[in-house]
């Protein structure tokens, strides 16, 4: 079996009966280790001991008093926002669960990587025993924000944050902006003679899907989605690939992103797009669900329309909340 994403934390936890993620110690002490949240060298006693008597018991609860005690102020935000995090997982019966609740229920103050973090090792738990790389390398999408290059009649998807890394080392180096070129040919993209090598550097996010490629780069975004919503609904569904919507009666449909939301309200509410706005769409999907699932009478035997863009400046920054809130279920339904 394939190991990867190793920074996901999996390995840390334990599973429930039904093959969630079980909250374990040993993932909150992982946490404590954030640099955040490490007492600096004129960290006051108080903070010296809330690490240290948390790294010890993990699930110890924190009074506002002894929050209050902190000499540092941002220390004392930054130990109320995890403490709240980790109130809320501690409060869930898995992490699927906690996750739901945090997008049903509102996140609050939780910060977006704590959100990106659960994503993170939930979609791990989803593609255990996965063999296709293509799909692993999609399902970075769900986590890590890409920049979007189109390049030689090409769709390719990059980590947004390696791009903007190679961008400053290319302004600070005289022979990486003479040789210019777009940043993502720096890097490597994957393709069927080196697609075995992804699983040892699955934790660099280093290399480039490419959307039109062979195997389809939608295609295994697709089968992460469909991963995806098993996990958190313990529904089976089907995702293909669409190269256009044809059906004049399309009666739902989830966009994957805010700008794919945006484009796909202003379609459902007849407008005509500008071709720049049309150029943004990435991607579009067709999802049928298995019979006997739970969808709201109006799309029964009807397929649900997935759209995915980009926002102008090139970015995707996939939702995975849109599939807990998007899809027309009739009930909040989990396996897990």
């Amino acid at each position: 079996m394939n190991e990867f994403w190793i920074s996901s934390g999996h390995q840390l936890l334990d599973l429930t009966p039904g093959g969630g993620l079980l909250l374990s110690d040993d993932f909150l002490r992982a946490y404590l280790a954030r640099p955040e949240l490490m007492p600096p060298p004129e960290a006051c006693e108080a903070e010296r001991a809330l690490h240290a008597r948390l790294l010890e018991r993990p699930r110890d609860p924190v009074s506002a008093g002894q929050l209050a005690a902190l000499a540092d102020p941002d220390a004392r935000e930054n130990w109320a926002l995890m403490l709240a995090f980790r109130d809320r997982l501690l409060a869930a019966s898995s992490l699927e669960a906690a996750y739901v609740r945090l997008i049903r229920e509102g996140i609050g103050r939780t910060p977006p990587l704590f959100l990106d973090q659960l994503v993170h090792v939930i979609l791990r738990r989803a593609l255990d025993g996965l063999e296709d790389p293509f799909v692993a390398r999609a399902g970075e999408c769900f986590f890590r924000p890409q920049k979007v290059t189109f390049h030689e009649g090409t769709v390719l998807l990059a980590d947004a944050e390696l791009i903007e890394q190679h961008e400053r080392d290319r302004h600070a180096s005289p022979l990486l902006g003479l040789l210019g070129g777009p940043a993502v040919s720096e890097l490597t993209v994957l393709r069927p003679e080196n697609a075995a090598g992804y699983w040892a550097r699955s934790d660099a996010f280093d290399m480039v899907l490419d959307l039109n490629g062979e195997p389809s780069g939608r295609a295994a975004l697709a089968t992460a989605l469909v991963r995806w919503i098993r996990q958190i609904h313990g529904l089976e569904a089907t995702i293909q690939p669409l190269p256009r919507i044809e059906d004049a009666d399309w009666r739902w449909f989830v966009g994957l992103d805010s700008e794919a939301t945006a484009i796909g309200n202003a379609l459902w509410s007849g407008e005509r797009l500008p071709a720049e706005r049309q150029d943004q769409v990435l991607a579009l999907f067709r999802a049928d669900f298995a019979p006997g699932a739970p969808l709201v009478p109006q799309v029964e035997g009807r397929p649900i329309y997935l759209l995915l863009a980009s926002t102008p400046e090139h970015r995707l920054r996939l939702k995975p909340q849109n599939l807990v809130t998007g899809l027309p279920l009739l009930a909040n339904v989990m396996a897990n």
